[in-house]
């Protein structure tokens, strides 16, 4: 809303933040949802306005957030409750996410450096030096790690999808907040999972030569299986080569935005699955297809990010031209009377399977970076 200027909307959201956000309430809440979306929303509208209470109610939050790191290993608990203090691992099984433990640091290390209290950068920065030392395969990691051994769990998943994908991201992305340091063991951390992509899962499909990321199950057996939430890849190998790393990044990451434009433009509804999988053999008939458990699509952000790193880098008008055909092709299949829906299947314009679901992350990153790419004034 601050950014499109939408000022009487913002005075009544701001109203309610004021007068109405409370959080002391006695629910177990997800630690990684609610850093990137909770607290990363209100400090970046507190840097966006200079408005004191977006910080007031940031530092409150972050208090209530600190105890799911008082854990034997300082890997954070995944799940917090906000009234009672007290965090455990997820319900249903004793590991966290890789990526939800190694995707709040840039949130918590901005709020240590605009209050001057160093214990929020402490605790996070101390996850990041954990996983360092852990043993990695060529820089990649496996999806899940334990809160109290402060391990990866033996044999899991190796992806850049769920469970896996901000790992990435973070490391580069932190290297450039801590001001870009030459012998930085996140850049040497970052540059070495490229490598591992590169070595162990790049493929190209045998007809048409789309480049994708695949998977190692086990750790080991390679699947040609990439989730959409892949596709922030483009943009942070974009972002990493224009502060000056290797030309590879970005030839990758073009190769890449390609193949995840074409997951979107094979489907009838020109929106992309959740998941897409790849042709190993020329003797199979689609170079990228969708099984139907997979057909969904969430509104999710990871694609119309990178268009938006790529046309605010280049200036290359083309990358608005192809997220104004996938905002049209979400006008026409999602939006519904009182917002926009997830849909059960992207195969079938006349069975799109409406799900009556607008996850937060449609307002919060999917319209916001539309409307930026479509912006003709970058700042």
């Amino acid at each position: 809303m601050y950014i499109m200027g939408l000022e009487d909307e913002f005075a009544e959201a701001r109203k309610w933040i004021s007068e109405s956000l409370n959080f002391n309430i006695n629910r177990d809440v997800n630690l990684f949802e609610v850093t990137i979306r909770v607290l990363g929303g209100l400090l970046s509208t507190y840097h966006l306005s200079g408005d004191k209470i977006f910080l007031k109610k940031s530092i409150e939050l972050t208090n209530r957030l600190l105890p799911s790191f008082l854990t034997l290993s300082g890997i954070p608990y995944s799940d917090v409750n906000l009234a009672t203090l007290t965090a455990h691992a997820p319900k249903w099984e004793p590991d966290s996410s890789t990526s939800e433990v190694t995707s709040l640091q840039m949130e918590f290390r901005d709020i240590s450096r605009i209050t001057n209290v160093s214990l929020y950068e402490r605790v996070v920065q101390r996850v990041n030096e954990k996983v360092h030392l852990l043993e990695k395969d060529k820089g990649l990691v496996p999806i899940f790690i334990n809160a109290d051994t402060g391990n990866f769990r033996k044999f899991a998943t190796i992806s850049l999808g769920a469970r896996g994908d901000s790992y990435y991201e973070y490391l580069l992305k932190q290297w450039i907040q801590t001001g870009r340091k030459e012998n930085d063991f996140l850049l040497t951390d970052y540059l070495r999972s490229i490598d591992g992509i590169f070595s162990k899962l790049l493929k190209r499909t045998p007809k048409d030569n789309h480049v994708y990321i695949g998977e190692l199950i086990d750790g080991k057996n390679f699947k040609p299986k990439m989730d959409h939430l892949t596709c922030y890849l483009p943009g942070a190998l974009l972002l990493g080569h224009h502060f000056g790393l290797p030309d590879s990044h970005m030839l990758l990451a073009r190769d890449l935005l390609d193949t995840c434009y074409q997951t979107y433009m094979k489907q009838p509804t020109k929106l992309a699955p959740e998941i897409s999988y790849f042709a190993v053999g020329a003797n199979e008939d689609l170079d990228i297809y969708v099984k139907p458990n997979d057909a969904h699509n969430l509104l999710r952000p990871e694609f119309i990010e990178s268009l938006y790193y790529f046309y605010a880098l280049t200036g290359n008008h083309t990358y608005q031209d192809m997220g104004w055909i996938i905002f049209q092709a979400f006008e026409r299949h999602a939006k519904v009377t009182h917002g926009y829906t997830s849909i059960g299947n992207v195969k079938n314009i006349f069975n799109t399977r409406l799900r009556d679901l607008m996850e937060t992350f449609w307002l919060g990153e999917t319209l916001k970076y539309f409307y930026l790419l479509f912006s003709d004034n970058p700042k």
